[in-house]
């Protein structure tokens, strides 16, 4: 199973949790065709949903994708807001409320998230927003891989520095800074170990000088990318007071005086890119 479909499974597995909705299904656009592949059931009695094509514009997961933004209806089967090319999967599985929730990257559709019932009823603002929310984690997550992937492209073929230059580096930076962040919010331990993996690469194994924990190493990746300290809690999911204390032990390990000079002595120590 590729990275992204765990992406897609552990969303659902979200989105079943913070909505209570009972199924969750959805699948990732593929490659050079407009359909996305059902290919992740969470909460189905049945296999009826499973590798069904969706193509865009058709159904209710295909209008999501047409139109890039969520779609909901309260019984799926009599609806006019859709057309109804997949009655017979979903009937089979017993669905009447769905919605439909597109995963956009970079301005274009990767992926869909449904959530269902099997009573027609009006699925609420909240539960909305909280799959959009979900959605939008994945999002975040698609695109830190992708950039991971470009990043280590280059790095394996030997001119990632040296070649892209200054503002290229700054983009390693970038990724290796949004991986160190998104790594503790990762459930699943296979994909998180792979994102950590990932950072390895982009510099190299932890140095046996001025052992730094884990969350500091967080705090100064995000440091070098010019946050300040409410950016920086902001994207950690932590407090102001959490990273200043970070940092402070962070630059104690490190012998330096300020902000920069930790920065500059993680780097030159291997901790950051």
């Amino acid at each position: 199973m590729t990275a992204d479909r765990v992406e897609i499974r552990n969303a659902l597995l979200r989105l079943r949790r913070s909505t209570g909705l009972p199924v969750a299904f959805g699948g990732l656009l593929e490659a050079g065709r407009q359909q996305i592949r059902i290919s992740e059931l969470d909460g189905t009695a049945t296999r009826a949903l499973s590798s069904l094509a969706v193509t865009s514009g058709n159904g209710l997961g295909g209008k999501a994708v047409a139109l890039a933004r969520p779609c909901v209806v309260t019984d799926y089967s009599s609806s006019r807001q859709i057309s109804h090319e997949y009655d017979a999967p979903v009937a089979a599985e017993g669905l009447r409320s769905v919605l439909a929730v597109p995963v956009v990257v970079r301005h274009r559709v990767r992926g869909v998230l449904y959530g269902a019932l099997r009573t027609a009823r009006p699925l609420g603002g909240r539960v909305l927003d909280t799959a959009a929310e979900v959605a939008r984690d994945v999002e975040r997550a698609l695109v830190v891989r992708d950039e991971a992937r470009e990043t280590l492209g280059a790095a394996r073929a030997g001119t990632a520095r040296d070649a892209l230059g200054a503002a290229r580096t700054e983009q390693v930076r970038e990724a290796h800074a949004a991986l160190r962040a998104l790594a503790p919010r990762i459930g699943d331990p296979a994909l998180r170990a792979e994102l950590l993996r990932a950072c390895a690469l982009l510099t190299g194994p932890p140095p046996a000088v001025a052992r730094l924990a884990p969350r500091e190493v967080d705090v100064l990746a995000c440091v070098a990318t010019g946050a300040t300290n409410a950016a920086v809690a902001e994207r950690l999911g932590v407090t102001a007071e959490t990273v200043k204390a970070y940092l402070r032990s962070a630059m104690r390990k490190l012998g330096a005086r300020t902000r920069g000079e930790a920065v500059v002595a993680a780097r030159r120590a291997g901790w950051l890119p």
